[in-house]
């Protein structure tokens, strides 16, 4: 099935998307804010675990605890290879901040890991409402540090490192960037890589963005979902605006490397990525922006089922590989 006027967004929804759309149309079309944290938290394993992504070579994991948090290690490489110098991939998994873990991106992060050859690190940062802001973006920094650091437990020697995340996870990966561009004492950043990212909590963008507005139902991801999640996440006011929460809203800095911006039409946060791949470009980064009609969030979580996502993990991996050689 295609439609190119859908019922609730008005917009085109692609057939293979409509293969992850119609179950849960079927099923009532309630969003996540819709079921208590402790529910939809299992309910997104569960449905990761459903429709994994099929490897014929599993790289070789291992979990390790990083100060209050822990990261699963991907290592795709030979084990003669290991001890060599490598760049490296960063990933952080998205879910408002208040869901997902190791499992529920397990399968994207580790076809990451087979296409690229590079070993991956996932985060699984502390979640919200047990941890509020910042809790996720200590963790992630924490976690670029341990990365970086060869006489840590990983025992990678990295060269650089590439940041990558959906959703909460692209707005994570964005300040990563921020951050640690040209910083000295940590790797290399090469590259960063943003799929459908939040970039812009404030509540001019919540309560009157177009694509908010667009996007109030018949999606898994709704925009009273995204109010949920970030009032979940913020507890004062004036960190809804804050540089490392709304990076739309501050000035870039210098030397960012190339950038991949994915978003999606079907989607309240079409409008902030498209922004922020366009804000990028104003400030010189060299940046690929590609906006996917007929898709919704979730595309990178459904690979297994929408075929648009997997093509598209395949190219998030070519563009890790050019940005980092």
């Amino acid at each position: 099935m295609h439609t190119l006027h859908d019922e609730f967004s008005g917009r085109p929804v692609a057939e293979d998307a409509w293969k992850a759309l119609k179950p849960f149309r079927d099923g009532g079309a309630k969003s996540f804010h819709n079921f208590p944290i402790p529910q939809v938290r299992e309910n997104y394993v569960a449905s990761a675990h459903a429709h994994p992504l099929h490897e014929e070579n599993d790289p070789a994991t291992t979990d390790f605890q990083v100060e209050e948090f822990q990261v699963r290690l991907y290592d795709p490489r030979p084990e003669a290879e290991r001890g060599q110098e490598t760049p490296a991939v960063l990933y952080m998994h998205g879910g408002g901040w208040l869901m997902g873990n190791l499992e529920t991106h397990h399968s994207s992060v580790r076809r990451i890991a087979v296409l690229t050859g590079f070993p991956v690190v996932a985060v699984d940062y502390r979640l919200a409402p047990e941890h509020t802001y910042p809790a996720a973006i200590d963790d992630c920094r924490a976690a670029y540090r341990w990365l970086s650091d060869p006489s840590a437990e990983h025992g990678l020697t990295v060269t650089s490192i590439a940041v990558a995340g959906d959703s909460a996870g692209g707005q994570l990966a964005a300040v990563m960037a921020n951050e640690f561009v040209g910083e000295e004492g940590v790797a290399k950043l090469s590259s960063q890589i943003l799929l459908y990212p939040i970039t812009d909590c404030s509540r001019e963008r919540t309560e009157n963005g177009a694509s908010y507005k667009r996007l109030e139902e018949g999606f898994p991801l709704a925009s009273d979902t995204m109010r949920w999640f970030i009032d979940t996440f913020v507890t004062e006011e004036s960190q809804r605006t804050a540089k490392d929460l709304s990076p739309l809203l501050h000035e870039l800095p210098e030397g960012l490397p190339p950038s991949l911006v994915i978003t999606v039409d079907n989607d309240p946060l079409a409008d902030e990525g498209i922004e922020y791949a366009g804000k990028l470009a104003k400030a010189g980064v060299d940046v690929t922006h590609k906006h996917l009609l007929g898709y919704h969030h979730g595309l990178f979580t459904s690979a297994a089922i929408i075929d648009r996502g997997e093509e598209e993990l395949a190219g998030i991996a070519e563009f890790i590989k050019a940005a980092a050689n």
